[in-house]
């Protein structure tokens, strides 16, 4: 088995890092950080997510696990008491794939059709650069929507719908759900300025195009990123062909990880 492992850089988990190493030594398993099958990520679900856009290239070729040093998460299972166990079935098993959907963005920029691609896990959201009245025109499938005005959009895949997604009111999405979901950050509602003013869930043949009509500079964020893009034409958004794929020893069922963040106090019912 040909593997890798990403720490968040801290002390604790660099040190839970060089120990899994060693202990996968011990099985005869290959350090590979250019070819891995298997990519581990200690940290956080920010860890997670580097780990995702590094290996962004070979989605189809490599699977993620994660292991928390601090709290469960949404994308980690594994505490760090449990990386012998986790090593063991690595090297025991067949691990199961489980695959979630991903948020495909397409920037297209007024020079000579020039545009550029990017793959989310979470979320991508468009602003102004200067925290100005973001105006842009919403395009469902080829045909106006609506012109929306307010701080800016963020469009989530079902796994990041818990995340800016959830803090916005949007709707939790089962990951097993190809969609895509976009939510209105702080938008205008006046007698003059009207938009939906309810977040949308599209399906994956549906895409949306979003063309800016007072900016052409627009700053996004992808997933823990945030670039600034500058003669923006228009920005794509669709449920992208590829997914990712995570190794499950175990279950982790998703409405259960929804209970423990948000509704579970840790005590005994």
């Amino acid at each position: 088995m040909r593997y890798t492992i990403l720490s968040k850089g801290d002390s604790k988990s660099n040190a839970l890092k060089h120990k899994m190493i060693n202990h996968m030594k011990d099985f005869q398993m290959v350090e590979d950080p250019d070819n891995p099958e298997i990519v581990i990520s200690v940290g956080g679900d920010g860890t997670l997510l580097q780990a995702f856009h590094q290996y962004s290239h070979m989605l189809s070729r490599c699977a993620f696990v994660g292991v928390h040093t601090g709290h469960l998460g949404f994308y980690a299972d594994w505490l760090p008491h449990e990386v012998e166990k986790l090593i063991i079935e690595i090297n025991n098993s067949e691990f199961q794939v489980i695959e979630y959907p991903l948020l495909e963005i397409i920037v297209r920029y007024n020079d000579n059709g020039y545009e550029t691609r990017y793959l989310a896990l979470n979320e991508a959201t468009m602003k102004t650069e200067n925290g100005s009245t973001l105006v842009v025109d919403v395009n469902i499938r080829g045909n106006q929507f609506e012109r929306f005005r307010g701080d800016g959009l963020c469009v989530s895949t079902p796994s990041g719908s818990t995340a800016y997604n959830k803090a916005l009111g949007g709707a939790l999405i089962h990951p097993s759900l190809e969609a895509m979901q976009i939510a209105e950050i702080a938008s205008i509602n006046n007698r003059v300025f009207r938009t939906v003013g309810s977040p949308l869930v599209l399906p994956k043949h549906h895409t949306c195009l979003i063309t800016p009509v007072n900016h052409d500079t627009i700053l996004t964020s992808i997933d823990h990123v945030s670039i600034k893009h500058k003669n923006v034409n228009a920005i794509q958004f669709r449920v992208a062909n590829e997914k990712v794929r995570f190794a499950r020893f175990r279950p982790f069922p998703f409405w259960k990880r929804v209970h423990d963040s948000f509704i579970s106090s840790g005590e005994d019912e």
